[in-house]
């Protein structure tokens, strides 16, 4: 499978204002580290990855802190940014018998205002896509609009 980048947008809150640019290598976890580092404020930065309609990914860079989530772990078997985002969390690799569950911080972006109870859920809608997912985030930290003008929705 193609691993086709739906969104893909870092975001820093900086001086009350939130500020979001699009990511440039968007399938490549070192560049986006990288960039996050580069962009960081007092409240880090935060990489939003939606893949092929099929799963999301965060990445939030804190001082030397990094917090990953990705939310749906099979995922890793079908596609390589997912299979190294596991690799890069040490985290065991699915079979094909595991069930669709997410993996990593789920409190990733609870100082933010979003709990781990709240990105859970949200991992367990069967309804949302992800750019959906990640819409709904940004709303929730209070850069939706930007967000939705950024990505097109």
């Amino acid at each position: 499978m193609s691993d086709e980048v739906d969104i893909a947008i870092a975001a820093w809150h900086e001086d009350g204002q939130w500020t979001l640019a699009q990511l440039p290598d968007p399938q490549d976890l070192v560049k986006i580290i990288g960039g996050l580092k580069a962009q960081q404020t007092n409240g880090g930065a935060i990489a939003l990855v939606a893949i092929d309609e099929e799963f999301f990914m965060i990445i939030r860079v804190l001082g030397a802190h990094i917090s990953m989530f990705l939310s749906d772990v099979t995922c890793a078997l079908d596609y390589e940014v997912a299979g190294e985002f596991v690799e890069l969390l040490d985290l065991p690799f699915p079979d094909d018998h595991d069930e669709a569950t997410p993996v990593g911080q789920l409190d990733v972006l609870s100082d933010l205002g979003m709990s781990r109870m709240e990105l859970a859920a949200l991992c367990d809608d069967a309804e949302l896509f992800p750019d959906e997912q990640l819409d709904a985030i940004a709303n929730r930290l209070g850069f939706g609009e930007k967000f939705a003008e950024l990505v097109g929705l």
